[in-house]
């Protein structure tokens, strides 16, 4: 402990690397040739689809609950929103077993962060030590073990809700309004494009944020809708300037209800308004 290093991954790295998933300071897993194992990743379980959409005083992020094996569903009540620290959270994509080690591993870090400096890291910060996490892991990415984030939070500095996108190998790209990731992004970012207006009410957001994952599970057989008869509904976080705040289920619940309704009178959704129209 004699050296002050605020990164924990790094502390880590140094005094106990055997502790570490491989690829972050040390070795990636190399399969042999031959070994069957390029089959056996392509059986694990996966997580699908995130969505985040910026709102007044904050941000919204919303993920579906199936995650899939092949062309199997494997679980249909995984969660793949989590917090981060007070004022951000994170959405995964790709092998959930990864992604729950990312994201283990970030809230440890930006803890141990703070506790080292006194002071929290900015959300920028935040969100480029995410991208270099992401790249310690590019050797797993390229034999099929990749994990892509979505990372949301309140800037406290610029009092607004910003969002974070990345690549295999690190990124970040800033998202401005709205984004999503995941097998079944096309189509929330489409629903999106539809429903999205600037400055909108939070709860305006979550219920768009809904009807996006509603349309990307209409399309995508990798993503799960809302599942009344299982009482399985979209984990929803929201981040403003109160801080962190997941939906309890029972708000969710209303939520996923109101597009169910809504879908069983429009099953297509609702109709984004022409200019000029009434």
């Amino acid at each position: 402990m004699a050296a002050r290093i605020p990164s924990f991954t790094h502390f880590l790295a140094s005094y106990a690397p055997d502790l570490l998933p491989a690829g972050f300071g040390r070795e990636a897993i190399v399969l042999p040739a031959g070994s069957g194992g390029s089959d056996v990743i392509k059986t694990l379980p996966r997580a699908t689809t995130i969505v985040a959409a910026a709102c007044q005083r904050g941000v919204v992020l919303a993920g579906d609950r199936r995650s899939t094996a092949g062309n199997m569903i494997a679980k249909r009540d995984v969660e793949k929103v989590f917090r981060s620290d007070e004022y951000s959270a994170m959405g995964i994509a790709g092998v959930a077993s990864v992604g729950l080690e990312f994201v283990r591993l970030f809230q440890v870090e930006l803890e141990h962060y703070e506790k080292m400096e006194g002071r929290p890291l900015s959300l920028e910060g935040k969100a480029n030590r995410l991208a270099t996490m992401i790249r310690g892991n590019l050797g797993g990415a390229l034999q099929g073990l990749a994990v892509v984030p979505l990372f949301a939070g309140y800037d406290e500095a610029a009092g607004t809700g910003r969002i974070f996108s990345y690549d295999v190998a690190g990124g970040p790209y800033e998202e401005h309004r709205f984004h999503s990731i995941g097998s079944g992004s096309v189509f929330a970012n489409s629903s999106l494009k539809k429903l999205y207006s600037d400055d909108m009410q939070v709860n305006d957001a979550v219920l768009a944020c809904v009807q996006a994952l509603y349309d990307a599970a209409d399309d995508d057989s990798a993503t799960g809708g809302p599942d009344l008869t299982r009482r399985i509904f979209p984990v929803i976080a929201t981040i403003t300037d109160d801080g962190f705040r997941r939906l309890p289920d029972a708000e969710s619940a209303e939520y996923a209800q109101e597009v169910v309704d809504s879908r069983m009178r429009s099953p297509d959704g609702p109709l984004a308004q022409l200019r000029g129209t009434s």
